[in-house]
């Protein structure tokens, strides 16, 4: 949960360091480009999950000799994938920009950001491999020390570009770049010391057929239903940027609210992703059984718990991310679906840590495009509302993720835990 509550602090410093230079315009640029890229780099998010079930599953089959090669398998994946990114960037900065539809002064200080960030597309990626990795192994304590060190980093380095040498938008932006290559380099360097001497894989084993065919389809699957959740995240700030950089300034403030609400929650989904792996790997149904109870009772806990953190400390943060007298206030206007969020997405986050832990990713895919119809379909029904209906529509969305892989459960769970297996 720790090392998963810092993921968002790049964008989160990033947001409240322009944010303090009191234009909502500034803020506004930041806030889009820092959603383009939490999309944009999610999309890739099977970096991360895939690595994590598949180095769990392994963990729990004593297969030891896998290990190095999800690791080395990832980093290879995320290396091209970064790569095309950096060589698209002219026309994928360009579309992503355009269908945000925000002002043009939004739009001219998120470009800045945009072609500067890019840069740190294979970093950022790498990071998800090591991350998963590290998780997979169930070593959350040295995950935590590489998210620590990337946001210390960034928070450093932000606060001198930004405030001291008044680099603005630009100074931001280089700082999460330099942030993710210290990351990666302190991953690898663990990775190194936790297999001794076992880094190298020979190449039959690393271009394995059948591993890579199987990676490669949990990894489609994924990827769909990533893309289909970033389509709703998406659409939903596009529609704030046409309510006005007032509204967009003031969703991207409560946005990080839910950031730290979903990586927080998404926490337990990281422990369902190991600790169903290692049973699934193990066929220990009782153990994934015991496992899939626990995260979902937690999960109702932990989420109780940040409906009280956020309803407390709310309107102060708010003050902090924000020095624009009209953002606070409309922020603070909204705020109260930012407070009941958590309970309604508690079991979204609980059963995706399960299904990516057994590697469901086909029936995880399929639930989640029916899960982004019902949330176009609740805006459409409740657009009159404006803002307020925009919010509601994407809490309807949170709910049907979590209900419907809630109900698909039991049937997957016999199918894949045959009597005497």
């Amino acid at each position: 949960m720790l090392a998963n509550l810092t993921t968002p602090l790049i964008g989160i410093v990033s947001t409240t360091a322009i944010g303090r230079l009191g234009v909502p315009a500034l803020l506004g640029g930041v806030a889009m480009a820092s959603v383009i890229f939490d999309c944009l780099f999610w999309l890739f998010g099977f970096l991360r999950f895939s690595t994590v079930a598949f180095t769990a599953q392994s963990l729990g089959a004593g297969e030891v000799e896998e290990l190095p090669a999800h690791f080395a398998r990832g980093l290879i994946l995320a290396a091209v994938t970064g790569a095309a990114l950096i060589l698209l960037q002219v026309p994928l900065g360009a579309l992503l920009l355009e269908a945000m539809g925000g002002s043009r002064d939004v739009t001219a200080a998120a470009r800045t950001y945009f072609a500067i960030r890019i840069w740190s597309a294979p970093l950022a990626l790498g990071n998800y491999v090591v991350l998963g990795w590290l998780v997979g192994l169930a070593r959350a304590r040295l995950a935590l020390l590489v998210q620590i060190a990337i946001n210390l980093v960034s928070t450093a380095a932000t606060a001198l570009f930004v405030l001291a040498l008044d680099f603005g938008i630009a100074g931001a932006a280089l700082a999460a770049v330099i942030a993710e290559a210290c990351g990666l380099l302190l991953g690898i360097l663990i990775a190194q010391r936790l297999l001794q001497g076992r880094f190298f894989v020979p190449a039959k084993r690393l271009f394995d057929r059948e591993k890579l065919v199987r990676m490669l389809g949990v990894n489609r699957d994924i990827m769909i239903r990533t893309a289909a959740l970033i389509g709703a995240l998406l659409f939903f700030t596009a529609q704030g940027a046409r309510a006005g950089d007032v509204t967009l300034a003031a969703n991207s403030v409560l946005n990080n609210f839910l950031l730290i609400s979903a990586f927080f929650l998404d926490g337990l989904a990281n422990a369902a992703q190991q600790l169903c792996g290692q049973a699934f790997g193990a066929r220990d149904r009782n153990g994934f059984a015991t496992a899939t109870r626990l995260v979902v009772l937690w999960g109702f806990v932990f989420a109780v718990a940040v409906m009280v953190v956020v309803a407390l400390c709310g309107p102060v943060m708010i003050d902090m991310m924000s020095a624009s007298p009209e953002v606070r206030q409309t922020a603070r206007d909204f705020l109260i679906f930012v407070i009941a969020s958590p309970v309604l997405a508690v079991l979204a986050f609980a059963f995706d840590g399960v299904y990516i832990g057994a590697t469901w990713a086909r029936d995880m895919r399929n639930l989640m495009l029916v899960s982004l119809a019902i949330f176009l379909a609740a805006w459409l029904a409740l657009r009159g509302f404006g803002n307020a209906g925009l919010w509601g529509a994407l809490l309807a969305f949170y709910a049907a993720r979590g209900g419907l892989e809630a109900a698909r459960y039991p049937a997957l769970l016999k199918a894949s835990f045959v009597p005497n297996s």
